[in-house]
């Protein structure tokens, strides 16, 4: 204990002298809570511009429209004389799609004739595009149902017949874990674990490759007697303090001030945060062991935390990917932690029933164990390559 206490008195100094760490471990963790919170603050976008396109000029189509603004998440900015014009404004990103009512529709629709009504959406920008397209959608459809019931009430129908016909099944639709489809909520609990775990990678990579840049690699070996264990312990026992009290406020702000969902409680959050903190730390050693040289170690971390986002299934689900990408999005702690977030918190399972994503998180704080010799080896050995 005297050795890892005397290293983790080195590593404390050492930190001290380089406020860069600090940023990285308090400030920029702490930047990135109030940016993402705050940017989804509201939970979903609203008043994305829309364009109208209105051929028809008539009473219906300009109802149609009022109907079309009236959305929470649309707002009609600007109508078009032509469908080129629009087209040429949603290419320079001005509006994000707009709604096309070709000439006679009112007149077809009165006919029976089926109608034809056109909407064009930038999926460039894929929430703004969804929620655009939803609505556009859901307005035709309601124009549609409305004509057709005019038609049925003409041809002596009841209402009950009427309906019967329009909407033969009522979806009655409940969202599990987050009823409000919020996207803060969606969002948030994964892109800022993922944020801090990237500075973990970054943090744990940076400050051992100093120590073969710098050439102090034997000097940290001597303050713990030669055990490499008992210099990484208590090099990253610093480390692994501040960013677990960074990462608990997250949780106590995500759950406590925003109410975020949590049906495991705060407590359990807590300590599934610590796990994610250590197996995060295990990475860094990981690749710091493998690639032992500030400029390839760091470029390893990068390039595993922003992949991350991509393969833990907050984007795109695993089950939907090539059964290669499935057993690969393992090797991730970013996936443990979502699956552990998403079965305590959203579902409210006991932390015992997601055992398997704890034991992968536990053995990501375990593996760098078996790398200790290479890691050793390198410090004592390597040449410090620009």
């Amino acid at each position: 204990m005297q050795s890892i206490y005397r290293v983790a008195v080195r590593e404390m100094r050492s930190l001290a002298r380089r406020p860069l760490m600090w940023f990285c471990m308090v400030l920029a963790p702490l930047f990135c809570y109030v940016f993402f919170t705050s940017l989804m603050a509201s939970g979903l976008p609203t008043n994305l511009p829309l364009g109208l396109v209105d051929c028809d000029r008539t009473t219906t189509t300009r109802q149609l429209a009022r109907n079309l603004d009236a959305f929470q998440q649309t707002d009609i900015v600007r109508e078009y004389a032509s469908v080129s014009d629009a087209r040429r404004d949603m290419q320079r990103g001005l509006i994000y799609g707009f709604y096309y009512i070709p000439e006679g529709t009112t007149r077809k629709a009165q006919r029976q004739t089926v109608p034809t009504v056109s909407f064009y959406t930038n999926y460039s920008f894929l929430i703004a595009g969804s929620l655009l397209y939803r609505d556009m959608r859901t307005m035709s459809e309601l124009v549609s149902g409305a004509a057709t019931q005019a038609v049925l009430y003409a041809r002596g129908a009841t209402t009950g017949q009427a309906m019967a016909f329009l909407q033969p099944v009522v979806i009655d639709s409940h969202p599990i874990g987050n009823p409000w489809l919020n996207y803060s909520v969606y969002l948030s609990n994964t892109l800022v674990p993922g944020m801090l775990m990237l500075f973990v990678f970054m943090v744990t990579v940076y400050t051992i490759s100093m120590e073969i840049k710098e050439q102090t690699a034997r000097g940290w070996l001597l303050a713990a007697r030669g055990s490499m264990w008992k210099a990484l312990t208590g090099k990253l026992l610093p480390q692994t303090l501040v960013f677990w009290l960074v990462g608990s406020l997250y949780v106590v702000y995500l759950y406590g001030f925003l109410h975020f969902p949590c049906h495991c409680g705060i407590a359990t959050m807590l300590l599934v945060m610590a796990l994610f903190v250590l197996a995060s730390q295990g990475m860094g050693v990981i690749m710091i062991s493998t690639l032992p040289t500030p400029r390839l170690g760091l470029s390893f971390a990068s390039l595993w935390g922003v992949i991350s986002f991509s393969i833990c299934g907050m984007s795109f689900p695993v089950m939907g990917m090539h059964p290669v990408l499935q057993g690969v999005s393992y090797l991730f702690p970013l996936r443990h932690y979502f699956l552990l977030y998403v079965n305590c918190a959203l579902d409210g399972y006991p932390l015992a029933n997601a055992w398997p994503f704890v034991a992968g998180l536990l053995a990501f704080a375990i593996l760098p164990l078996l790398l200790l010799p290479r890691l050793k080896h390198a410090l004592l050995y390597s040449q410090y390559e620009p």
